[in-house]
C-alpha cells in the first residue's frame, strides 16, 4: 500500500476520533429509510426500528425522511414537512416508473434475494438499477435541502446503498452512516450482482457501516480486501476507493420491560379469550413472519408434518399457529408463496385433523403488537426458522414476552442473526425437517427447571443488548466516539 495514502488514512482516523464528536455534538439527527413511521399520537409504530428511531429523534431532535407509500401521477416529488415536538417528518411520493424500477425492481428483485443467499431468484436489469440510483438521488436531494453543517445522517437498509455516494457528489462532508438490517452475503454471492463493484464503491462513501453480526461484517470486509484492493487499518477500519470507512457490529435489540408489559392483556380482551377457548389445554406453537421466501415457511410446514408423523401421541394436544401477513403482494413470487402455503396447510390439515382438532392454523393477516405479545406469552414454543435473516426480532420478542416463572422454549434457525446471541435457544438447521421435528418434541418435553435456566440466560443477553444500546452505540460511533 502506498505510504502516502496510508499516512493520510491514519490522519483521517485520528481526525474522526478527535474532532468529529465536537462537530456533531450539537447537530441534529437525520434519519433516512425507505418508509417512515407515523409521528402523530395514537398511531402505532411497527416494530423495533421505528421505536428506536423515534426515541432517538424525540431525544435529540431531528428529521426522518422516507417514502410516503404513495404513487404520484405527477412524478416523484418531495412533500412538505410535518412536525410533532422535536420530530420533523419529510416524505416523498414516487412516480410509477421509480416505484417499479427502484422498489419492485432492483431493491426487491435483485438485492433482496442475493443478500439472503437466494441468487437463483434474483432478477437484474440495467434499467432497474438506473431507477435505483435515480431514487437514491431523490432521497439525497431531500437530505441535502435539509442538512445543516453539524447534522449527522443515519440511513437504513439495502434500499439506500447509494445515498452516501449521491450526497458526496453534491459536496456533502457531514458524517454519514448506514445500518444494514439484512444479512451481507459472502463475497462470491455478492458478486452475482452484476453491479457489485458500483455498490461496494457507493457503500464506502459512508463513514460507518453497521452490520447485525460479525459474520456479516467479515463478509463485507473480505469482499473489500479481496475484490476492491482495500486495506485494513487500525481499529478495523478499511481503506477503499480512496476513503476510510469504519465497520461495526450492532445487533438490534428490543425493549424487554415494555414487551413484558404488553404481554399481559386486559382481563376483558375478547381476542385472547377466543384464543384460549379455541386452544384449550393444547400446547401452542407460534410462528410470526412476513410472507417471504427467506423465512422458510414451506420448510417449516413440512417439519411440523414430520413432527406429527413421528409423535402420534402429540396429535390432538398440539396446535401450530402460523401468522404470515402479506408482503409485496404485487410481486409474482410472493403470490406464488402464498398459494403454496395455502395448499400445504390444507393438505396437512386434511391428513391429520379431527372433528375437534385443527393441527395447523395458517392466518394470512397481520396483528397489532398489543395482540401479538400476549399470543407469544401464551405459546409454549416459538418456532423461528428462517433460511437466512439479518436478526429476526420475533425471536427476541417471543423470549421477552414469556412469563419467567413458566417460560416457553425458543426453537431458532442457526442462520438467523439472533442465533449469535440467543445460544440458549434450541438451534436448528432450517433445511432439516427431522432436526426441527426433534427440537419440537424436546421443547414440549423440557422440564421446567431447564426452561427457566434457558430463558434467564437469553433474557440477560436481551437486557445487555437492548434497542437503546443498539441505537446509542451506533450513533456514538458515527459521531466519533469509537
Amino acid at each position: 500500500m502506498d505510504e502516502t495514502i496510508f499516512g493520510r488514512a491514519l490522519t483521517e482516523l485520528r481526525d474522526v476520533a478527535a474532532g468529529s464528536l465536537a462537530q456533531a455534538e450539537t447537530g441534529r439527527l437525520i434519519v433516512v429509510s425507505n418508509r417512515v413511521a407515523p409521528i402523530e399520537e395514537g398511531q402505532p409504530t411497527a416494530g423495533g426500528l421505528a421505536a428506536g428511531v423515534l426515541d432517538a429523534l424525540q431525544t435529540m431532535g431531528g428529521l426522518w425522511i422516507g417514502w410516503s407509500g404513495e404513487i404520484s401521477a405527477e412524478g416523484s416529488r418531495i412533500l412538505p414537512e410535518k412536525q410533532k415536538g422535536k420530530i420533523r417528518l419529510q416524505t416523498l411520493d414516487f412516480a410509477e416508473a421509480d416505484y417499479q424500477q427502484y422498489y419492485r425492481g432492483f431493491a426487491n428483485s435483485a438485492l433482496w434475494p442475493v443478500l439472503h443467499y437466494r441468487s437463483a431468484l434474483a432478477r437484474f436489469s440495467r434499467s432497474d438499477y438506473a431507477g435505483y440510483r435515480r431514487v437514491n438521488e431523490l432521497f439525497a436531494n431531500a437530505v441535502a435541502d435539509a442538512l445543516a453543517p453539524q447534522d449527522v445522517v443515519w440511513a437504513h437498509d439495502y434500499h439506500l446503498l447509494g445515498l452516501a455516494a449521491a450526497l458526496r457528489e453534491k459536496g456533502i462532508t457531514n458524517r454519514l452512516g448506514i445500518f444494514l438490517h439484512t444479512p451481507f452475503p459472502a463475497a462470491a454471492v455478492f458478486m452475482t450482482i452484476p453491479v457489485h463493484a458500483d455498490l461496494a464503491r457507493a457503500l464506502c462513501q459512508y463513514d460507518l457501516i453497521g452490520f447485525q453480526t460479525e459474520s456479516d461484517r467479515r463478509a463485507f470486509e473480505d469482499y473489500v480486501l479481496r475484490e476492491a484492493d482495500g486495506h485494513l487499518l487500525p481499529g478495523r477500519a478499511l481503506m477503499a476507493f480512496g476513503r476510510v470507512v469504519r465497520t461495526g457490529v450492532y445487533p438490534i435489540g428490543v425493549q424487554t420491560e415494555e414487551i413484558r408489559e404488553q404481554a399481559e392483556p386486559p382481563a376483558d380482551c375478547p381476542q385472547m379469550a377466543r384464543l384460549h377457548r379455541s386452544i384449550g389445554e393444547s400446547k401452542l406453537i407460534i410462528s410470526v413472519d412476513r410472507l417471504d421466501y427467506s423465512k422458510g415457511l414451506n420448510e417449516r410446514f413440512l417439519a411440523y408434518e414430520r413432527f406429527l408423523e413421528q409423535n402420534e401421541s402429540r396429535r390432538g394436544s398440539v396446535t401450530f399457529l402460523q401468522i404470515a401477513p402479506p408482503s409485496r403482494s404485487d410481486v409474482e413470487t410472493y403470490r406464488e408463496i402464498r398459494l403454496e402455503l395455502e395448499r400445504e396447510a390444507g393438505r396437512i390439515n386434511g391428513r391429520f385433523a379431527e372433528l375437534d382438532w385443527t393441527p395447523l392454523r395458517y392466518l394470512n393477516k397481520g396483528f397489532a403488537r398489543q395482540m401479538l405479545m400476549p399470543m407469544y406469552a401464551r405459546a409454549d414454543i416459538g418456532l423461528v426458522t428462517p433460511m437466512r435473516d439479518g436478526m429476526n426480532l420475533v425471536a427476541k420478542e417471543f423470549v421477552a414476552a414469556q412469563n419467567p416463572i413458566d417460560p416457553g422454549v425458543l426453537v431458532l434457525s442457526q442462520f438467523a442473526g439472533a442465533a449469535c446471541e440467543l445460544k440458549a435457544a434450541l438451534l436448528v438447521n432450517p433445511h432439516d425437517p427431522d432436526e426441527i421435528a426433534a427440537a419440537l418434541e424436546r421443547a414440549l418435553s423440557m422440564p421446567l427447571s431447564e426452561r427457566r435456566e434457558r430463558h434467564a440466560e437469553m433474557m440477560a443477553v436481551l437486557r445487555r443488548n437492548s434497542l437503546t444500546v443498539w441505537r446509542d452505540r451506533f450513533l456514538g460511533d458515527l459521531k466519533g466516539r469509537a
